[in-house]
């Protein structure tokens, strides 16, 4: 049986070849009457673009990459999967492809991003969780190599990014528990290279000089950000002398732990102690009890950092794609008012 070609589509459609390729690209030239009209009759004839003939022919790779973050070992974490459902649905609407890719150390990563700018095989990067200072990003601006970053490095000015203000969403959990009558709260962070954790940090600095809380090193854990660090630097808190009435994490694997550590005590988050999350992940809901947090959804922010990094691929200017978002507080059952430290 004969292929189906962009000429045969066109002329059963009376258009140019040109105006159809750009209808099946969607090129916003085009009105959605005729990107509506060539895209049924492209199923209807059993149209299937050539993909190698479309390369040659842009010169761009149709595929895009993201670039596991430094740390996280699998596919199925939560902040993994669900940015790359969104970052996959974005480009899959425009026929391009999501090639993923891992690394064991900071070395690897870089050696693994130079590789793909230099293969040929992807048309930009999609990188999350930067650094203060990140390496990758100065390699791939000195390529003039299309991309885009989930998050800020400390100087954000000249590349796109997406990102969550995270000084506010931090202070807006602490007036949150402070409202509920809490002053001992501990905060739960992730390594301080990482521009997101710190910029958290501060947000809790900032948050405890407003509500006139004294600032307490003992009550700050560093720690990785899953959940087997969040249940040991929870046991270490609850186990003190002191305990605090209230956790804040900096994200919700680590929170998952805290909860885990509370349970192991026989207390009950929400009513003994109050835990807050971060990241909105939907396994939140199923957590024992269902996990307050700050909501700052994957699958959204993947689709808009593919947005960007198609437009950016087009042609557009980088710095023209800038977006801090606010993070969501979602009440669910572990935030409560505060009790007397008489849990021991």
């Amino acid at each position: 049986m004969k292929r189906t070609t962009l000429k045969d589509l066109a002329n059963a459609l009376d258009l140019t070849e040109s105006t159809v390729s750009r209808a099946l690209n969607g090129y916003a030239d085009i009105s959605s009457r005729t990107v509506e009209r060539v895209q049924s009759a492209a199923v209807e004839l059993g149209y299937k673009p050539n993909q190698n003939a479309r390369r040659l022919a842009t010169g761009v790779a149709e595929a895009v990459a993201y670039v596991i973050p430094q740390n996280h070992s699998s596919l199925a974490e939560p902040f993994v999967s669900q940015l790359l459902q969104g970052i996959d649905d974005s480009v899959s609407r425009r026929g391009w492809d999501l090639l993923v890719s891992h690394s064991r150390s900071a070395e690897d990563e870089a050696e693994k991003i130079h590789r793909l700018i230099t293969s040929g095989r992807v048309g930009g990067v999609v990188l999350s969780r930067p650094f203060r200072n990140d390496a990758r990003i100065k390699l791939l601006q000195k390529a003039n190599f299309p991309f885009v970053v989930h998050g800020r490095s400390r100087i954000s000015n000249s590349y796109a990014w997406y990102d969550i203000d995270n000084k506010l969403a931090i202070k807006t959990a602490i007036n949150h528990l402070v409202g509920l009558g809490h002053r001992r709260i501990a905060f739960i962070g992730a390594p301080l290279y990482y521009n997101f954790s710190y910029q958290r940090l501060e947000g809790y600095k900032k948050a405890l000089a407003d509500n006139d809380i004294p600032w307490d090193e003992s009550i700050v854990e560093i720690t990785e950000m899953n959940d087997d660090s969040g249940e040991s630097a929870a046991a270490n808190q609850l186990d003190s002398e002191q305990p605090p009435t209230a956790f804040m994490c900096v994200s919700d694997t680590q929170a998952i732990g805290v909860l885990a550590a509370i349970r192991a005590r026989g207390l009950t988050a929400g009513q003994d102690v109050s835990v807050i999350g971060y990241d909105g992940l939907k396994i939140g809901r199923h957590t024992n009890p269902p996990l307050t947090t700050m909501s700052q959804p994957q699958a959204q922010s993947g689709r808009e950092l593919a947005d960007m990094l198609l437009a950016i691929i087009d042609g557009d200017d980088p710095t023209k794609h800038q977006i801090l978002k606010r993070a969501e507080l979602v009440l669910r059952k572990t935030d409560g008012p505060a009790r007397a430290n008489n849990y021991h």
